[in-house]
C-alpha cells in the first residue's frame, strides 16, 4: 500500500522517518504547502536509503498524495506554549475541510493526527465524504502510551506488560479506564501499595505531558511519529489491533461526536468500536468530554 503525508513540518518528518525505520510502506510521497520544504525533507530521507528497509521517498503536488492508499493528515500549526489543543482550531479548521474535499474522491483512508485531532477527524471526515470507519485519527493512543510509560515507572515494570487506557478527547477532558487497568492479568487497583492518589497524580501527569514538552522545546513530535507509524502499520498489515484511536460515533449519547474508543483497525479502517466497561465515574467522565468536543463543534461553521 501507499502511503502520503500532508504536511511535513517537525510532526510530519518525524511521521515519516518512523515509517522508514518500521518498513512500513515502499512507496511514500510527502506534500507540503511550501513545495521547496517537502522536497528537501523527500531528498533528505532518501539519501538514507541504506539505513531502513528499502522504500522510495518522493514529494508530489496535492492530488498525487490523495490518491494513496493511506494518507496521514499533518497540516496546520503547532500548539504554543500554555495553549490548549482545542484553541487551535480556528487556525487548523480551514485547512482540514480544505484538504478533506480533495482527498475524499481518492484516498482510501485518512489518518488524522494535527491537533486538536478529534475534531478535526470529524472536519475529513464530513469534508471527504468519507464513511467514519475511514476516517480516523491517533486520538488517545499517544495519552495511552505516556500512562502506560508512566505506570511502568511506578511500578518498575516493563511498558509492554501493562494494559492500560486513556479515552475521550486528547487533550484536558480525557479519561484514564482505571477500574480496567491491568498489569501481568492483574488488576492494577489490587496491585500492592496502589492507591487512588497515584490514580489522581499519574493522571495528571499524562493529561499534561504535552504541555511539558511544548514549555521545553516549543513541539512534541517524535512519540506522535512512533505512534502514527504504529496505527499505519496496523493499516496495511490488516493486523486487526484494537487502538484507541479517534473516529465519528453513532448511538451511545455520541452521535457524530468523534473521540477515542477502543476499535479493531485494519485494512478497512477502524471498523469494530468496542464499549469499554466502565463504572460510574468513568461514565460521568466520558460523557462530559464528548460534550466537550460537542461544543467545540457548535462553534464551527462546516463545510
Amino acid at each position: 500500500m501507499k502511503v502520503g503525508i500532508i504536511g511535513v513540518g517537525y510532526v510530519g518528518a518525524s511521521v515519516a522517518v518512523s515509517l522508514l525505520h518500521g518498513g512500513v510502506t515502499r512507496e511514500l510521497l510527502l506534500h507540503d504547502r511550501d513545495a521547496a520544504r517537502a522536497e528537501g525533507e523527500a531528498m533528505d530521507l532518501a539519501q538514507g536509503a541504506p539505513y531502513y528497509p528499502r522504500a522510495t521517498v518522493r514529494a508530489v503536488d496535492l492530488d498525487e498524495v490523495s490518491r494513496c492508499d493511506v494518507v496521514v493528515f499533518a497540516a496546520g500549526r503547532n500548539g504554543r506554549p500554555g495553549e490548549s489543543r482545542l484553541q487551535l482550531l480556528a487556525d487548523n479548521f480551514r485547512v482540514a475541510s480544505e484538504v478533506g474535499r480533495v482527498v475524499g474522491q481518492h484516498a482510501g483512508i485518512i489518518v488524522a493526527i494535527s491537533n486538536p485531532v478529534d475534531v478535526l477527524t470529524r472536519v475529513l471526515q464530513q469534508s471527504s465524504g468519507l464513511p467514519p470507519e475511514r476516517v480516523f485519527g491517533t486520538g488517545t493512543m499517544l495519552d495511552t502510551a505516556r500512562l502506560r510509560q508512566a505506570l511502568a515507572e511506578r511500578l518498575a515494570v516493563d511498558s509492554r506488560s501493562v494494559h492500560a487506557q486513556v479515552l475521550g478527547e486528547h487533550g484536558d477532558s480525557e479519561i484514564v479506564q482505571w477500574s480496567g487497568a491491568q498489569v501481568g492479568g492483574r488488576p492494577l487497583r489490587d496491585w500492592p501499595g496502589w492507591t487512588r492518589e497515584d490514580e489522581q497524580r499519574l493522571g495528571h501527569e499524562v493529561k499534561r505531558a504535552a504541555y511539558e514538552i511544548i514549555q521545553r522545546k516549543g513541539v512534541t513530535n517524535h512519540a506522535i511519529g512512533l505512534v502514527t507509524a504504529d496505527l499505519v502499520r496496523a493499516i496495511v498489515r490488516d493486523e486487526h489491533r484494537v487502538l484507541t484511536v479517534t473516529r465519528c460515533h453513532t448511538g451511545e449519547g455520541l452521535d457524530g461526536v468523534a473521540l477515542s474508543l477502543p476499535a479493531i483497525v485494519g485494512r478497512n479502517g477502524a471498523t469494530t468500536v468496542i464499549p469499554p466497561s466502565l463504572d460510574d465515574d468513568e461514565a460521568q467522565a466520558l460523557a462530559h468530554s464528548a460534550q466537550v468536543l460537542r461544543d467545540a463543534w457548535s462553534q464551527l461553521a462546516p463545510a
